[in-house]
């Protein structure tokens, strides 16, 4: 994935101004490598621009870790942050002794958590990247009583050929639903309503 974009303009300096204006960025920000010196050719023949490839430097002052850190701060929280890369993205576990303030109702102050410091960290990143936030193994727990349940809503719309409509879900508790009775042929599953009411229902399978 690159990390860096590259221009082109009639002069280095030009080129490296257009790079400057995509990225939002001050020259002190960026490291700059010319690529190519403009020519002028022969009568206008083959004639080449300049090009650049500027790159945002790394903050390493402000990392997923240390904005974590500053948020559990700022509501009061001690703990500790331990990082992991797992398939590319980087997860992120919260050792502490209130670990049910951070988790909230059905992992809704986890999930609020996490997408702060997602927009935090990515908000003038040139390559994004996903943050996942965990405590106490809540997300594992989470998505197992959440597959059991779709299981068990299964087995009641098989008995009764009638739809069951959840309770609203986030989108992440909706997924794993829908993943879960994926591979169910005998239901189907979709979400309904907006917003924070949006739910999954569950349905039996046209007999065609």
């Amino acid at each position: 994935m690159q990390n860096f974009i590259e221009t082109e303009a009639e002069t280095v300096e030009e080129a490296i101004e257009l790079a400057l204006s995509e990225l939002q960025a001050t020259r002190d920000a960026v490291n700059i490598i010319i690529l190519n010196e403009p020519t002028k050719g022969i009568l206008s023949f083959g004639a080449k621009p300049a090009k650049v490839r500027v790159a945002l430097k790394e903050n390493t002052s402000f990392t997923p870790e240390s904005v974590l850190k500053e948020i559990l701060t700022r509501i009061g929280i001690d703990g500790e942050i331990e990082s992991s890369q797992i398939d590319g993205s980087q997860h992120l576990k919260m050792i502490t002794d209130s670990p049910a303030l951070l988790i909230g109702k059905h992992g809704q102050t986890l999930d609020s958590i996490e997408r702060i410091l997602n927009c935090i960290v990515n908000k003038n990143a040139l390559v994004k990247k996903k943050v996942f936030v965990d405590t106490e193994g809540y997300r594992e727990r989470r998505e197992e009583s959440l597959s059991e349940l779709a299981h068990q809503i299964a087995s009641k719309v098989k008995r009764t050929r009638q739809d069951v409509v959840m309770s609203p879900m986030s989108a992440k508790d909706r997924r794993v639903i829908h993943l879960t009775l994926q591979s169910d042929d005998t239901v189907s599953t979709f979400s309904q309503g907006e917003g924070d009411f949006r739910r999954v229902v569950v349905s039996i399978q046209n007999e065609n």
